[in-house]
């Protein structure tokens, strides 16, 4: 396998995932470029970070493929689906910390499993990981003593220890208040200027969207059903945008029996080529 240089660095095709009958992906295809930062918005329980643990190899699809840089992610070897796994860096709802380490050991804790550098050099790393996320000097600290703000930023900070190609945001700033948000939002911008990454964010806040991202899009029925640039999400009149935006599915243009039986025999299918 050779991934090339004009691949995506993220691309999902045909991707189809069911738990316990419940069809949650159906046939969804997603783009991100080198660089780019898309923000993935839709209804609670729709799917979106299922999608995020098929991106970084954490569920597999029923069928369909994953390829980060080119290279299909559940047809290479073990040790290569490794290796593309640690090109990501997650964060976490909540931050996701370990109680039991300080801040330091927490971002540290990649660092230590996944590298051989000297303590010295981790150390350094972790200080400049501290320092990007506008918390230095906060190593000794332990989670209980930090605020749900400062929680995200060092689950920012141990996300990007091991220099991920690509970041993954899962919900960054649900449950902050507006000045925090506004914080952590411009933090996500600074690392995005700094490192350059691929970034995929799963927000429901509209204005965080359009801060951070490219490319907005929305999911809906198991399908990227819009994706637009965020000026374009904004003055869009597309049903969809607007039944989101307003939390009225009732405004969502209704789909047919016959689109609805089209739509299981496609999955019915690539189930089965998939098997």
């Amino acid at each position: 396998m050779s991934s090339s240089a004009a691949a995506p660095a993220i691309r999902l095709k045909g991707i189809s995932k069911s738990f316990g009958g419940k069809r949650v992906l159906v046939d969804l295809d997603l783009e991100v470029k080198k660089g780019e930062s898309l923000a993935l918005l839709g209804q609670s329980g729709i799917g979106k970070s299922v999608l995020l643990k098929h991106v970084i190899g954490l569920l597999k699809p029923d069928a369909g493929t994953v390829e980060i840089g080119g290279v299909d992610l559940w047809a290479a070897s073990s040790r290569e689906r490794d290796a593309l796994r640690r090109k990501f860096g997650m964060s976490f709802q909540e931050g996701a910390l370990f109680d039991s380490m300080s801040v330091g050991e927490n971002i540290a804790f990649p660092l230590t499993r996944h590298t051989r550098k000297s303590k010295k050099e981790i150390a350094e790393r972790v200080a400049e990981c501290l320092e990007l996320v506008r918390l230095p000097g906060i190593e000794d600290k332990r989670p209980s003593e930090l605020s749900g703000g400062m929680k995200r930023r060092v689950g920012f900070a141990r996300a990007i220890a091991l220099q991920p190609e690509n970041l993954l945001f899962d919900e960054p700033t649900t449950g902050l208040d507006p000045i925090t948000t506004d914080v952590v939002v411009k933090v996500i911008e600074e690392m995005r200027t700094r490192l350059k990454p691929s970034a995929i964010t799963i927000t429901h806040d509209l204005k965080v969207a359009f801060t951070i991202a490219d490319r907005v899009g929305l999911l809906s029925e198991g399908r990227i059903c819009v994706d637009m640039t965020p000026k374009e999400f904004e003055q869009s009149k597309d049903p969809r945008v607007a039944a989101f935006v307003t939390g009225n599915s009732d405004l969502a243009p209704p789909e047919s029996e016959p689109e609805r039986r089209a739509e299981r025999g496609r999955a019915e299918r690539a189930g089965e080529a998939h098997v």
